[in-house]
């Protein structure tokens, strides 16, 4: 079994796949502080509430940002003896970039780019709500070609509580309204509806460079179905596409070994 692993900054999902069925997905916060043991500990405490043997998994397949954790999820690996990939660093000859310094290309884009190609088709637009709003342009070959990187959701939140504490309980949730009749929707508005503008203006403009109106558009990410619901301009909701495209990136780099 594959065990694919995205990093990002605040949280980390995971997912066991048997093939290229998944098997059982989970997610946990990112903790820069955590060794290889906490989180070997972490893992084995998901496997058996999931009713999992840890020790049957075969590798590690790893999309992450915070460097110093790559060298701990590589360690746990080794703890458990299993192979260990990173996409982007061992990864360059199965992911089609074209870009002007590929080497910058965050590992979570890269995968979510081979996803999309592979899963939904070419030419695509991925637009991912995470700890940032990143949006990954996918060409008619399936090469990631460039995006888009704006603050996401909580830390648009966080830096209007930070100033205005009294806001501080607002909900993240699709308010009723386009026209907040308190203050909660109000800031809802500001908030989901704010930014599923700023998605349906960033896309169309991708659109036109692109020159693929048709393009498929494909929200994930932990609030994709938050913002879902304020617009239409989503294709397809894949909340597991940035696993399954590790998980596609490690099935292609041993099919090319063999």
């Amino acid at each position: 079994m594959i065990l694919a692993v995205d990093m990002g900054n605040t949280q980390t999902a995971i997912g066991l796949f048997r093939d290229d069925q998944l098997l059982s997905s989970w997610r946990m916060p990112t903790d820069r502080a955590h060794t290889k043991d906490e989180i070997h500990v972490r893992l084995l405490g998901f496997f058996r509430m999931y009713g999992h043997d840890l020790s049957s998994v075969e590798a590690i397949a790893f999309a992450g940002v915070v460097p110093q954790l790559v060298r701990e999820w590589e360690a746990v690996a080794a703890q458990i003896d299993a192979e260990f990939l990173a996409v982007g660093r061992d990864t360059a000859a199965v992911t089609p970039i074209v870009a002007d310094n590929p080497s910058e290309v965050g590992a979570d884009r890269i995968a979510n780019s081979v996803a999309a190609a592979a899963f939904h088709g070419a030419p695509a637009i991925v637009v991912d709500f995470g700890t940032a709003t990143n949006i990954d342009v996918v060409n008619a070959d399936g090469a990631y070609i460039g995006g888009a990187i704006a603050p996401g959701l909580r830390i648009s939140m966080d830096a209007l509580t930070a100033r205005a504490a009294r806001l501080a309980s607002v909900p993240l949730e699709s308010p009723a309204h386009a026209i907040g009749r308190n203050t909660v929707e109000a800031v809802q508005n500001g908030l989901v509806v704010g930014t599923a503008a700023m998605a349906e203006g960033l896309v169309a403009r991708i659109k036109a460079e692109l020159g693929a109106p048709d393009a498929i558009v494909i929200a994930t990410g932990g609030l994709a179905g938050i913002v879902a619901e304020c617009t239409d301009l989503f294709d397809i909701i894949d909340g597991q596409l940035t696993l399954r495209g590790i998980r596609e990136i490690h099935r292609r780099l041993h099919a090319r070994e063999l």
